[in-house]
């Protein structure tokens, strides 16, 4: 298995007391020595993505800006968003590892790769930062494997709705974009009827649940909802936006799962494409020690070990319902 990593990242600063801080790479990096797996890990170093692969998503004057505040010392993006000095090598890294992470699969390095990167992604948009997100990593890769003619699908179980995916892949046909979210919640978007549009309708799959949300409801939304839809879609590639902040010990968020729940639902998403062809990206997470428990349990998956007994898996919580009347939209509209 590929580990993508690079202490670069630890050099974005968002501010004191931010909870999107260096703090978080450390934890995952403790993850990496609680999953065991040692020398089954094969280091990937990232390189920096080229301003033509981020100005496939992000077309405008977003990335002259970034560089321009970054170059300055930093600065305000959005009001929850800032730059720093060393913002700019860490994003441009977070972006590129995705990409190192593609070329050494191609190359037959591995069956499956882990992007331990920061800042996060999926909350820009093709204009804009935000979310304490500066470029958007996911969807910088999957436009580089759309554009050579893979069929990617996009899956996030960030606790919160990857608004910039979305907004970036809404017409795109190549891209099916999968969310599981907590609802409501910031940003606000992510609604059941929100499927797309023009070539892109129906390859967007937005899957909102409640508060207090638990493992069992995640699966059962894969199983029932997901399944179907990546099914017909026939993904070549499956790329996890892979946020643990949906985490019940979460300081941000009110979901209810446990690290043990994380394995089970990135399985899941990863059969549905030949191993070699499988990358997990890191997007939310603020309770350390759950960030640095959730990555072993994941890592152990991807290396196809059992998961370690970190935690027992959850069941039990809201959100069935809401599952029920998706399932029936989606129907009615063809589309399950």
């Amino acid at each position: 298995m590929l580990f993508a990593t690079h202490p670069a990242c630890l050099e974005h600063l968002a501010g004191p007391h931010h909870p999107e801080s260096p703090e978080r790479l450390r934890a995952v990096w403790r993850g990496v020595e609680r999953s065991g797996l040692g020398d089954a890990l094969a280091p990937v170093e990232p390189r920096q993505a080229t301003g033509e692969e981020i100005r496939r998503v992000h077309p405008g004057t977003l990335l002259d800006h970034v560089e321009q505040v970054c170059a300055a010392g930093g600065g305000r993006l959005d009001p929850d968003t800032s730059a720093s000095a060393g913002t700019w090598e860490a994003a441009m890294l977070a972006a590129g590892a995705a990409l190192s992470a593609i070329e050494a699969l191609d190359a037959g390095r591995g069956d499956a790769a882990f992007c331990a990167v920061r800042p996060p992604g999926h909350h820009a948009t093709p204009t804009e930062s935000m979310g304490f997100c500066i470029v958007n990593n996911v969807a910088i890769a999957a436009a580089a494997l759309a554009e050579r003619g893979e069929r990617v699908l996009i899956f996030d179980y960030d606790a919160h709705h990857g608004n910039g995916t979305q907004d970036i892949f809404f017409s795109d046909p190549r891209v099916l974009y999968v969310s599981i979210h907590q609802w409501p919640l910031y940003p606000g978007t992510g609604r059941p009827g929100e499927l797309g549009q023009g070539a892109g309708w129906g390859a967007t799959l937005n899957v909102p649940v409640p508060p207090g949300a638990t493992g069992d409801v995640f699966l059962a939304a894969f199983d029932r909802l997901v399944a179907p839809v990546a099914q017909q879609f026939d993904p070549t590639w499956a790329i996890v936006s892979a946020g643990f902040d949906a985490h019940r010990f979460d300081p941000i968020t009110e979901l209810g799962l446990s690290s043990a729940d994380y394995p089970a639902l990135t399985r899941r998403v990863l059969d549905t494409v030949p191993a070699g062809r499988r990358l997990v990206v890191l997007e939310g997470g603020y309770d350390l020690d759950a960030l640095s428990a959730s990555t072993a349990a994941v890592l152990r998956e991807l290396a196809g070990l059992p998961s370690a007994p970190v935690e027992e898996a959850t069941a039990g919580g809201p959100g069935m319902a809401q599952i029920d009347g998706i399932g029936r939209m989606l129907a009615e509209a063809g589309l399950a």
